[in-house]
């Protein structure tokens, strides 16, 4: 089974990330697919502001790497996937191209403008993606 969890740095991401983490360790053969989304607009603007294409990678990887290493303390299999551009719209077509059975997403990222509802990204991802999605609190 492969499962997908995207990721931003937010605690609703690492809460998503440890219950992905969680259902991966209870299913045989199951495969945890990390997924972090630069923005296209925002990573114009990191661009500009880091010295070099490998810093830019670097700090994406720093999102990513914690939950890899929380993985592999419970013995399941994990890989990073870094992609780059609208993250509903990314997140979409990863689980569409890669056969996800299952994604794990928080309700809202580090986007603090919408506190009091589903996250944008969340909700768009929810109504869009072909397989079934977990979202979590």
């Amino acid at each position: 089974m492969k499962i997908a969890v995207a990721v931003d740095g937010s605690d609703y991401a690492l809460r998503a990330a440890k219950h992905a983490i969680t259902l991966a360790k209870h299913l045989p053969d199951a495969h945890l697919e990390v997924i972090y989304v630069a923005d296209y607009n925002k990573a114009k603007d990191e661009y500009l502001l880091t010295q070099s294409s490998e810093s830019m990678t670097l700090k994406r990887e720093q999102k990513t790497q914690p939950i890899i290493e929380l993985a592999a303390l419970d013995k399941v299999d994990a890989n990073s996937v870094l992609l780059k551009g609208k993250p509903s719209l990314e997140i979409i077509d990863y689980v569409k191209n890669h056969h996800i059975d299952l994604l794990v997403i928080g309700s809202r990222g580090l986007n603090t403008f919408q506190e009091m509802m589903l996250g944008s990204v969340s909700h768009k991802v929810m109504k869009h993606a072909d397989c079934p999605v977990t979202i979590v609190k």
